[in-house]
């Protein structure tokens, strides 16, 4: 099947669910109603025409100021059986900053999840260990969130790790071979 025809049968099976579909250098992604994620994922998944074996990635995005709900969960898809793949999007507000976890469909998504819940701040309903994995779990904030200070202006507030890891290299230096 095309990326084009795997989208029709999206919208002719979950009609309230598909938000729109976009089609743009042979790529299809179709944005999808995140309160049916499970149900839409199983579907992809378990149906023998389309057999989306492969959770490629998964990865968030945010669009602060430029769309009316902030953020979204992009999950690229292929079939290694019929060599064919799909891009889903899912639309999650800031203020209801969460959507249901496909771990349990994909084993891989695990530490996609992760990362995404630590860069930024999108929670996964079922996870099963939904905990930081790239920044120290006493990080305060998501850094790839548009709102992300650039640039830290804590003053004495700023994370202590930071300044342990500066102050051993002060120490260490008088070990450095010249």
């Amino acid at each position: 099947m095309t990326p084009v025809q795997i989208s029709e049968l999206l919208k002719s099976k979950f009609q309230s669910d598909v938000l729109y579909t976009v089609e743009f250098g042979g790529q299809v992604s179709v944005t999808v109603n995140k309160a049916n994620i499970l149900v839409i994922m199983k579907f992809l998944k378990a149906s023998p025409e389309l057999d989306f074996d492969y959770l490629v990635d998964l990865c968030g995005a945010d669009y602060m100021g430029r769309k009316n709900d902030r953020f979204e969960v992009v999950y690229n898809l292929r079939s290694i059986s019929h060599n064919h793949c799909i891009r889903i999007k899912a639309v999650v507000p800031e203020n209801d900053c969460k959507i249901a976890s496909v771990v349990g469909i994909w084993a891989g998504a695990d530490w996609h999840e992760r990362e995404c819940f630590d860069m930024f701040g999108i929670s996964f309903a079922g996870h099963p260990d939904l905990r930081r994995i790239l920044m120290p779990e006493d990080w305060e904030g998501h850094p790839l969130r548009k709102d992300y200070p650039l640039k830290s202006d804590l003053g004495e507030a700023e994370w202590k790790g930071y300044k342990e890891v500066v102050e051993t290299a002060e120490r260490n230096k008088q070990y450095e071979v010249r």
